[in-house]
């Protein structure tokens, strides 16, 4: 999962991107109500976590616009205002949930792994394939039964090619998915990754290198 928080508070803001990189959650931050479109234009996020009272484009007209221009975006809007109508407005404009400021980190991470599930085509909570099972809210990957450590962006990745079903996914694409807006493209990162994690997972192998293409998620025994 790739999340923008779009959040004019810097030490709440950074207090989420620390806790959801914890989660094995690609995060970009932005501070302002232009960033936030020029960065939901510029790159694929799953969800985008929008305060409302944000400065220069206002929160309410973000939420506007990207409900518009990227429907496929799912938005939860933080904001210290917790009245009936208030809540009503943000869903009005687009929201896909609402989250009252101050909140606890434990539900942040259940909102946005709910609205994860209602992406299309709908991901099942718990991913089977190959002989192996990743549970994202547990952070556990098991191979016939047995616990497989991973470590936070090897579990991304990992999740990444398996919610592909099978489909090839290029170097960039994990990129875009499984890393930030930091992530040098022109590194080998995405390789040294996927090598690691292969050698983790053990034998038979179950991700595939696809030449000239990247790679795919198999579903040998």
């Amino acid at each position: 999962m790739r999340v923008l928080i779009a959040e004019d508070d810097a030490y709440l803001a950074d207090a989420i991107r620390v806790g959801l990189r914890r989660e094995t959650i690609a995060v970009d931050v932005v501070h302002e109500g232009t960033a936030a479109l020029l960065a939901v234009a510029d790159t694929s996020y799953d969800i985008v976590l929008l305060d409302r009272d944000l400065p220069g484009v206002h929160g309410d007209d973000v939420c506007r616009t990207m409900a518009r221009e990227h429907p496929e975006v799912r938005i939860l809007m933080l904001t210290a205002a917790r009245t009936l109508d208030e809540r009503v407005s943000g869903f009005e404009l687009g929201a896909d949930d609402y989250l009252g400021k101050p909140f606890e980190f434990p539900e942040l991470i259940a909102r946005l792994r709910a609205l994860e599930r209602r992406t299309q085509p709908a991901n099942p909570p718990v991913l089977e394939q190959g002989g192996i099972r990743l549970d994202p809210f547990r952070r556990e990957v098991y191979r016939r039964d047995r616990l497989i450590r991973l470590s936070p962006k090897e579990f991304a990745v990992l999740h990444t090619l398996m919610k592909a079903d099978g489909g090839v996914l290029g170097p960039q694409e994990l990129l875009e998915q499984a890393w930030d807006a930091n992530a040098d493209p022109f590194s080998n990162t995405v390789r040294v990754t996927v090598s690691n994690l292969r050698k983790r997972l053990g034998q038979p192998w179950t991700i595939q290198t696809v030449p000239g293409a990247g790679y795919r998620f198999g579903a040998a025994e």
